[in-house]
């Protein structure tokens, strides 16, 4: 086991006499310096368990000493007790100020010193055993809360899982559900009355199944690219796109179903502007917000797409004139929790996985994507992309 070891400073040493071999037979190492100054050097080196301080010396006396070891962060604990013949109150209080944990006074009893400095000693390792373990209870203490925060994060994934699960539940219910129940509603009735319909009514009636079947591909799309982004598993491969002609491709795409409803649909795009992103991925943005507008825009109303180039990004706009949206329900067109929103006829409509995908999907690609709307004054969904390397 290691001896304790205990630093003597005194200017005559030999003053101590028969003190020294004392506190090497109770067990301890002893050191000496002559002087303040040299204690101080002489610290820089080794650290003893305790030193004892004479106070009167040259040069530094023992209180400027101790003052000076106590602002020190490599000495400031040791414990310090100052050998004096001093008597006075008040030098002893002066010593205690200057950071000594006790006094001797000289001439003294070898036993009572020696008491005093085990006392200290012992107190010195109580409290560096308190020091350990606290330390070890601040990691304990750390690993908890990491753990804490692990669980929370955990929640919050399960969470996640769960409202993805509902979302999943719902559009598999409604959002597929709803075309297929027109193509196979329109499929009876036309088989049901295929030889009273004329020319233009068959025709009329598959380009209503033509709809419908779109629909439910265009629905089941979404379903297989959301699930894709579920699962980490949708390839991301930026290009460089020119949006004028992804606007035209979804202009000529929509015709159709904008002639339908009596809405125009048109570009205002009418250059190049270049976009650093997956073909893929915006052109599926881009047919959901469309197909949106269409859905909510009345007869004579107009759907228009639109760009422009910002300082660091490219601002795409899909705008329509049609029934908007309240002010409560556009915080939750982009979350996963389904929330009914109505339409101004009180009809519930429910927020599809659309919105949801395209937010993903925009973020996939570095952009942002947000909703601007009026009630019954129309509604612009806008997103950004990089701009082209």
């Amino acid at each position: 086991m290691e001896k304790p070891n205990i630093l003597i400073v005194d200017d005559d040493p030999a003053n101590l006499g028969i003190f020294f071999e004392y506190l090497e037979e109770a067990g301890f190492e002893v050191s000496v310096a002559r002087s303040g100054e040299g204690a101080i050097r002489q610290l820089a080196h080794f650290k003893p368990n305790l030193i004892l301080l004479d106070v009167m010396m040259p040069g530094i006396d023992g209180f400027e000493t101790c003052r000076r070891l106590k602002k020190d962060e490599i000495t400031k604990d040791i414990p310090v007790i100052f050998i004096t013949s001093l008597s006075d109150t008040v030098d002893k209080v002066k010593g205690f100020l200057a950071g000594g944990a006790d006094y001797i006074l000289k001439p003294f009893q070898h036993e009572e010193a020696l008491v005093r400095i085990t006392a200290h000693l012992t107190m010195q390792k109580l409290q560096q055993q308190v020091k350990e373990q606290q330390a070890v209870l601040m990691e304990k203490q750390a690993f908890i809360e990491q753990q804490k925060a692990l669980l929370a994060d955990k929640d919050q994934e399960l969470k996640k899982y769960d409202a993805c699960k509902q979302k999943l539940f719902s559009f598999i219910s409604h959002d597929l559900q709803n075309p297929l129940n027109k193509l196979l509603g329109f499929t009876r009735v036309i088989i049901e009355n295929l030889h009273e319909y004329s020319q233009e009514e068959i025709e009329a009636n598959i380009r209503r199944l033509q709809t419908a079947a779109e629909q439910l591909a265009a629905s089941h799309e979404n379903l297989v690219i959301w699930a894709a982004l579920q699962r980490e598993t949708l390839r991301y491969n930026p290009e460089s796109l020119d949006l004028q002609e992804v606007a035209v491709y979804h202009v000529l795409l929509f015709t159709p179903a904008a002639e339908e409803k009596k809405i125009t649909l048109t570009s205002s795009i009418h250059e190049a502007l270049l976009a650093h992103a997956d073909y893929k991925m915006i052109t599926i943005v881009m047919q959901n917000l469309v197909s949106n507008a269409l859905k909510f825009t009345n007869s004579n109303g107009q759907v228009t797409i639109a760009a422009r180039p910002t300082e660091d990004a490219i601002e795409v706009a899909v705008s329509d004139t049609g029934v908007g949206i309240s002010k409560e329900d556009l915080p939750f067109l982009f979350a996963i929790e389904t929330k009914p929103r109505k339409q101004e006829t009180g009809h519930k409509e429910r927020n599809g996985l659309g919105l949801i995908l395209c937010k993903e999907l925009v973020e996939k690609n570095g952009g942002t994507i947000w909703c601007e709307s009026e009630k019954s004054k129309g509604t612009t969904f806008k997103f950004t992309l990089p701009k082209a390397l």
